[in-house]
């Protein structure tokens, strides 16, 4: 996928509206994928890219969480934490899909589909420019900051 266009597939941006990755085309974009709202690991994710936002901003780089989570739940978790990172909706996980981030897991033994914790990062031409799988959230927003950074 690196060097590879980034799929253009519509979903639920930010404001509620349908929107595709060419909406940020023109400035580095953070795509992070994680699993779901107010739970332990994607609250700290959420968090973390939070408190770097303003690096972020000032390197010129946008973020942007989604998850299969409504627009409603999205606000929620949003003010609950004071979140500074605008999350997308993806319910019909087509956009998840396109980045290879539904993928099979297995807790105890039971297999079923659900979002494998991944960030990619898209240069200002709508390019992939690197990408993390199976993201452990500790020291992972520093790790992208600095990736984008070097862009």
């Amino acid at each position: 996928m690196i060097g590879d266009q980034a799929p253009e597939v519509a979903f639920e941006g930010p404001d509620g509206a349908e929107t595709t990755l060419a909406a940020w085309r023109g400035k580095p974009l953070v795509l992070y994928f994680y699993p779901k709202d107010d739970t332990s690991g994607c609250t700290r994710e959420a968090q973390d890219f939070t408190a770097l936002a303003g690096a972020f901003a000032k390197a010129g780089v946008a973020l942007l969480g989604v998850s299969k989570d409504t627009a409603k739940k999205h606000k929620a978790f949003t003010e609950k934490y004071d979140l500074k990172v605008p999350l997308g909706t993806d319910t019909d996980g087509k956009l998840l899909e396109a980045f290879g981030a539904w993928v099979e897991k297995n807790m105890y033994g039971r297999k079923y589909m659900g979002i494998e914790r991944s960030t990619f990062l898209i240069d200002k031409e709508g390019r992939i420019a690197r990408e993390w799988r199976k993201v452990k959230v500790p020291g992972h927003a520093e790790e992208v900051l600095k990736a984008a950074q070097e862009l």
